[in-house]
């Protein structure tokens, strides 16, 4: 398992922001490490029943139950590939929840200014997640608005409950 910050301001310097890429469908994509918590190994999950098929299931970390959205099944009805640099990243979801998302090829960082990505142009209310692209020397990187990631009746079945609070 890797932590890739030891504080909130880790991800963040006179240099830039740290982003963890990754990919999805040979599309590259980028996550603030500021919202990441671990990256760990692709992991068995539990599946859960009635759940959209982009929904992996529920891991069992550290004494939580962590709900997976395989981020290639969702974005573009690709389940990820099992490769050995496919990794389980555990993202902050709306500050209190932890959301594990199924990512390719996520292995290297990149750091830049967070202005350096634009605006496309496109407002893609199905997939508001897709944040601004940056333009480099391998072509157009996206970023992925973490906050964005679950439509209310998905967010409602993964996270029914205040954190920390049981089911009557």
């Amino acid at each position: 398992m890797t932590n890739l910050h030891s504080s909130p301001a880790a991800g963040a310097s006179a240099k830039g922001t740290l982003y963890l890429q990754f990919r999805l469908n040979q599309q590259r994509f980028a996550l603030d490490v500021r919202e990441v918590v671990e990256v760990l190994p692709r992991r068995a999950l539990k599946p859960i029943a009635q759940a959209p098929v982009w929904v992996a299931g529920i891991l069992a970390h550290r004494g939580a139950m962590v709900p997976v959205v395989d981020l290639g099944a969702l974005s573009f009805a690709q389940p990820a590939a099992g490769r050995t640099s496919t990794r389980l990243v555990l993202v902050r979801y709306r500050t209190e929840h932890v959301l594990g998302l199924i990512l390719e090829q996520a292995t290297e960082t990149l750091r830049c200014l967070p202005d350096e990505f634009q605006p496309y142009g496109l407002d893609n209310g199905a997939a508001r997640y897709l944040g601004p692209v940056r333009q480099d020397a391998q072509g157009l990187l996206q970023r992925i608005e973490v906050d964005d990631l679950l439509p209310e009746r998905v967010r409602e079945l993964l996270f029914p409950h205040p954190p920390g609070q049981v089911a009557p």
